[in-house]
């Protein structure tokens, strides 16, 4: 009886530690495919890397802080938004100061802003924290767009002179920034007492409570850490691109959710979360976006490309709650 439990457990072990691995070789297997695809169809690979890279580097900026928030269970639908925002008072704070730590000043100082203002306002009403995500949305999106539109004129845009960002705009800078966030969040997630207690409360909040600990205080310094995220992706964005349009940005808040899910971890947070979940699922998920749409070409690509996504996340999101699917609760 007990090897049979043994064994039993050392299979449960392993099948666990295959699925944990199964993000790492898709993002590896997408890559190949990416490369495959880009040199059977003539194209130059390095343009295109460049782009997936740029692309990538936001997403995973955010994602990275957004973490903290899927973990406690809960989610923000306004990251897209609130990104737009930061980088829009960036453009405005340059042009009115030309000071580029100002500029960093703004950006950062509007993205955490925005971030505590929806964890006050749940905490304040008693609501779960993403429905104040959801009215953020709608305000911060409407208040930069009409920003834009105003001071755009009919180019329907605003920027900073690109000198100002272009010796920044290099691979080895976005890495290095990419990866000093990282260690940042690692540190404090893995290796600190509030990431040990934030995790538990996305386990169950009931346990958590009776235990003393404070889901309100928690959840400021998850939305602090997702908006030093939301700060670096709007820099980095601006960085690529020294412009903003009233379109900026707008899908990151649904592409985070989904690439948090690709990297493996479980939609429901708690103590199965993962830090790296969002650099390994941010770079997968803007493979997999640019595969489709180099070979589903034609006008009903954009379409095409949304379903075979949607599918694809919903296996994905099949698979990896195998990993946690149990009638225990986890250890």
């Amino acid at each position: 009886m007990e090897t049979g439990t043994l064994k039993k457990k050392s299979g449960g072990t392993a099948g666990r530690h295959l699925v944990d691995l199964l993000p790492f070789l898709a993002l590896a297997v997408l890559f190949a495919l990416f490369c495959a695809i880009v040199k059977g169809k003539g194209y130059r690979l390095d343009i295109y890397l460049k782009t997936i890279f740029n692309q990538g580097v936001v997403l995973a900026v955010v994602a990275t802080g957004a973490i903290f928030i899927y973990t406690l269970g809960s989610f923000d639908i306004s990251l897209g938004a609130s990104t737009l925002f930061a980088a829009t008072m960036g453009v405005l704070t340059y042009n009115a100061t030309e000071s580029l730590p100002l500029m960093l000043l703004a950006i950062f100082g509007t993205a955490i802003a925005c971030s505590l203002f929806s964890s006050a306002l749940a905490s304040a009403f008693h609501i779960p924290a993403f429905v104040t995500t959801v009215a953020m949305l709608s305000v911060l999106s409407a208040v930069s767009a009409q920003i834009i539109t105003t001071r755009g004129g009919s180019l329907g845009g605003i920027g900073i002179p690109k000198p100002v960002v272009k010796p920044l705009d290099n691979p080895p800078f976005k890495i290095a920034l990419l990866a000093a966030f990282f260690l940042l969040c690692f540190f404090v997630f893995q290796l600190t007492k509030a990431g040990r207690r934030q995790k538990f409360i996305g386990g169950n909040l009931v346990c958590a409570r009776l235990t003393g600990i404070s889901y309100n205080k928690y959840a400021i310094l998850a939305f602090t850490m997702a908006g030093i995220g939301v700060g670096l992706g709007a820099f980095l964005t601006l960085v690529y691109t020294p412009s903003v349009t009233a379109t900026t940005a707008s899908g990151i808040g649904m592409s985070i959710f989904v690439a948090i899910v690709f990297g493996g971890m479980p939609i429901s947070g708690g103590a199965r979360s993962r830090i790296h979940a969002a650099l390994v699922g941010g770079f997968s998920y803007i493979l997999l976006n640019n595969i489709l749409e180099l070979v589903l070409e034609g006008g009903s690509a954009y379409g095409l490309t949304q379903i075979v996504s949607a599918v694809f996340f919903l296996a994905v999101v099949y698979v990896t709650s195998m990993n946690y699917r149990t009638a225990l609760l986890p250890r």
